[in-house]
């Protein structure tokens, strides 16, 4: 494997493996939040007692659902370089680009969650990800 075909994966894998550290931390927190509260598993099958019982442990439950929305283009469009061969230095860049602030995002979100500190990390990662298929597409057309 090349150099930046090399990064691509790696790229790919850091992402997903932000999502796995940030499931486990999800987890962990609910779970301990659910034994200190003393909640049971059943208590949460009633209709708003998830948002209402768990309200002080959302933050990691909602970053896990924000690692399915953006980054959703990110794999994509890392799968068809990856697969066509096409990335180069760039991409490679733009991509850890998306995956740092991410997993900025991500630190952000799940501790002390400062909006615009998160905010701007979204925003810089979204921008790479929007460069990335922007490019892509350049590139596509170019041939």
């Amino acid at each position: 494997m090349d150099p930046i075909q090399k990064s691509l994966a790696l790229a790919l894998c850091s992402q997903a493996l932000l999502t796995m550290l940030v499931w486990i931390y999800l987890y962990v927190t609910r779970i301990g939040h659910m034994r200190k509260n003393r909640i049971t598993a059943q208590a949460l099958a009633a209709p708003g007692n998830i948002e209402k019982l768990l309200a002080p442990v959302v933050n990691p439950s909602d970053n896990f659902e924000n690692l399915f929305e953006m980054p959703v283009l990110f794999y994509v469009a890392i799968l068809f370089l990856f697969v066509s061969g096409t990335g180069d230095g760039m991409f490679a860049a733009m991509a850890w680009i998306f995956v740092i602030g991410r997993a900025l995002h991500s630190i952000i979100h799940c501790t002390y969650n400062q909006v615009m500190h998160r905010f701007t990390c979204y925003a810089i990662s979204s921008l790479a990800v929007w460069a990335i298929w922007l490019r892509m597409t350049w590139k596509i057309l170019g041939d």
